[in-house]
């Protein structure tokens, strides 16, 4: 059964993947196929051949989740579709300062509705 799936290339620490077709019960460095592309997570860049990759799948090659995921998160012309996430974690130290500050703009603005209450019906 044929896979497409990553092969690691780079350094301790500092991996890139070559995207390949490979027989499943192939060692993870064995000689593929075929290349069908390249992805460096470090610096989410990837250049992918969506065509081929959609073939071989079509012809009955696996996919793995990591790989089905850059497939479906591909552009055209082969590039990835990243998006960053919004949400920024932040630690519990953080996140009770930034409690404690809101609760602090919350009473600094019920007192100024306060003042310009009672202002007015003087």
């Amino acid at each position: 059964m044929l896979k497409i799936r990553l092969k690691r290339l780079g350094a301790k620490k500092s991996p890139s993947f070559r995207i390949i077709v490979i027989n499943s019960t192939t060692k993870r460095e064995g000689r593929p196929v075929e290349e069908l592309g390249w992805y460096n997570p470090k610096t989410k860049e990837m250049k992918l051949n969506k065509d081929s990759a959609l073939s071989w799948i079509s012809k009955g090659a696996q996919p793995t989740e990591t790989v089905k995921y850059l497939i479906t998160n591909c552009n055209e012309d082969g590039t990835l579709n990243y998006k960053k996430k919004e949400v920024v974690k932040l630690s519990k130290k953080a996140l009770a300062k930034k409690a404690a500050e809101e609760e602090a703009k919350k009473a600094e603005e019920a007192a100024s509705t306060e003042e310009a209450s009672e202002s007015t019906e003087a």
